[in-house]
């Protein structure tokens, strides 16, 4: 199921059809400090371990760097801070979840760094509710739902909206100019041999 119809209809209580869509996906879990987040598997390549990455000058602070994957780079966000949370720390459970966000032709695939992920299962009926509200509703977009598990309240990201278009441009640009440098770095090491 794609998120994309999910993402243009409103959560809430009067729309019971959105929540039995998203109870019907699966999810992947992960913490940043206490908190358990949860994101659609669809949009996750896979998982990796914590490894250190190359930072990008004038980057935004949430920006860790850039790491090789099979060839390709990508860009490693912190999430802690994007959640204006403290810097996530290297631990043996520190990883990075890497994931595709952006919409159309603004997509790029991103590593975002979380203390530890825990497991990937379906919400039950009911254990889905819409976010609450507080606080401006454009800066809370990104809280797709609250699922309820196992007494713990789970938080249901939409990570298409966590980050702006502009962020999204950004990202997906510093993976493809570190790229280019690289190739030409190496056609010139290559010309003077």
């Amino acid at each position: 199921m794609n998120l994309s119809g999910t993402d243009m209809q409103p959560i809430s209580r009067d729309n019971p059809s959105v929540l039995k869509a998203l109870e019907r996906k699966t999810y992947l879990t992960f913490c940043l400090g206490d908190e358990v987040f949860a994101v659609d598997v669809q949009h996750v390549h896979e998982v990796l371990d914590f490894r250190d990455s190359t930072r990008i000058p004038g980057a935004p602070d949430y920006m860790r760097g850039i790491i090789n994957l099979r060839g390709s780079v990508v860009p490693v966000v912190d999430m802690r801070l994007k959640f204006g949370m403290s810097e996530t720390e290297k631990k043996l459970s520190t990883c990075v979840i890497v994931m595709e966000v952006g919409r159309g032709a603004n997509r790029t695939v991103i590593g975002a760094l979380a203390d530890a992920v825990k497991d990937v299962f379906e919400f039950e009926p009911g254990q889905i509710e819409p976010p609450p509200r507080f606080g401006e509703k454009s800066k809370m977009d990104f809280i797709q739902a609250i699922g309820k598990r196992n007494d713990q309240f789970i938080i249901i990201l939409n990570f298409n909206k966590a980050f702006s278009t502009e962020e999204v441009v950004m990202l997906g640009a510093a993976g493809e100019e570190t790229a280019l440098t690289e190739e030409v770095s190496t056609e010139t090491d290559l010309a003077e041999e």
